[in-house]
């Protein structure tokens, strides 16, 4: 193990007192089942790498990969003493993302919040878990079931250190209640140059009540690298096949060239700007960015210097907004 002389920027994770690296290791990708391709031995290059040049905060979940991901993250925590570890307990009803009229016992109940640490705990091979989350969320869950004796509970055995729910994809306004009724310590949530919709009430409210703020898809599931064209295919099993389905792939193409005229910069540029535009947010606390390769790693960890955009630049590309969810089927 070799020790970085990089200081990267920290910010506080809310009220958590936990203080995270700017930039976060997204270990969706090196699940290996929905994101084809991923070798674990490049996985555990580039998870040591981010953990070399001074990053401390990795997400995971137990869905990603049945697990697999969390071993692989355990292992690299091991290795690292003060790495911080997210992880995310799948609901029990395994229905993504939470129905209108799922209750929080179907989804949450408390003996299934326990197992459920339990069984991360064991894979991960850690005493503690940072940030405990559940992977869906419904505001209707305030006051339903006993998932709120669970997390108590947790947290007395020293399972867990907070607590935070990842909200459902293109939701934000969907966690504010939880959000003011001080039941989270974190939120995760999805906020880009394309999906400003946090910014409408969620962010604000986090602000106010000193919740943690994880930003996930700030590169839109990597629309916004500037590497996705019309021609861009993906292995068989990939789930991009879906997300970029249809004429996604062409329609996304004028609206990366309207940020690079309005802004004047580069395609090569884009990925910077669009994750500089995220930490520009007060409320922000980490952005966590998939990153298979060292070369990733490196490129992004770079960006956690503690500088957002210029205010001209973020209140340009506060004109590209782009309200849709691709996480449905394209229609064929």
């Amino acid at each position: 193990m070799t020790t970085s002389n990089t200081r990267l920027h920290q910010r506080p994770l809310g009220r958590t007192g936990l203080n995270v690296t700017e930039i976060g290791y997204g270990a969706w990708g090196i699940g290996a089942d929905m994101w084809i391709g991923a070798q674990d031995d490049e996985s555990l290059g580039a998870l040591r790498r981010y953990l070399d040049l001074g990053g401390n905060f990795i997400d995971t979940a137990m869905g990603y990969g049945s697990g697999h991901s969390e071993r692989l993250v355990g292992q690299v925590a091991r290795e690292y003493p003060g790495t911080l570890v997210a992880t995310k307990i799948s609901p029990k009803n395994q229905q993504w993302p939470a129905a209108d009229s799922t209750t929080a016992d179907q989804a949450f109940p408390a003996d299934h919040v326990v197992a459920m640490t339990d069984a991360s705990l064991e894979r991960l091979g850690l005493p503690t878990i940072d940030v405990q989350q559940f992977h869906v969320w419904n505001d209707a869950w305030l006051g339903q079931g006993d998932w709120q004796d669970a997390v108590a509970q947790l947290k007395k055995d020293g399972k867990i250190r907070s607590f935070g729910i990842s909200i459902n994809d293109h939701q934000p306004d969907n966690a504010v209640k939880a959000v003011e009724a001080g039941v989270v310590e974190t939120v995760q949530v999805i906020y880009n140059v394309f999906d400003q919709s946090p910014q409408d009430r969620l962010l604000d409210a986090c602000r106010a009540n000193g919740v943690g703020v994880i930003v996930r898809v700030a590169l839109d599931e990597g629309s916004l690298t500037g590497n996705i064209t019309p021609e861009t295919t993906f292995p068989d099993g990939d789930w991009r096949n879906s997300y970029f389905g249809g004429a996604r792939k062409s329609e996304l193409q004028s609206h990366l060239r309207a940020i690079e005229s309005d802004l004047g910069i580069s395609t090569a540029q884009l990925p910077e700007t669009s994750l500089r535009f995220v930490l520009s947010h007060p409320a922000v606390s980490t952005v966590i960015v998939g990153m298979r390769s060292v070369r990733n790693v490196e490129r992004n960890v770079a960006l956690a210097d503690g500088k957002g955009l210029p205010a001209e630049q973020v209140q340009q590309l506060y004109g590209h907004r782009w309200d849709r969810n691709w996480y449905k089927a394209a229609e064929s």
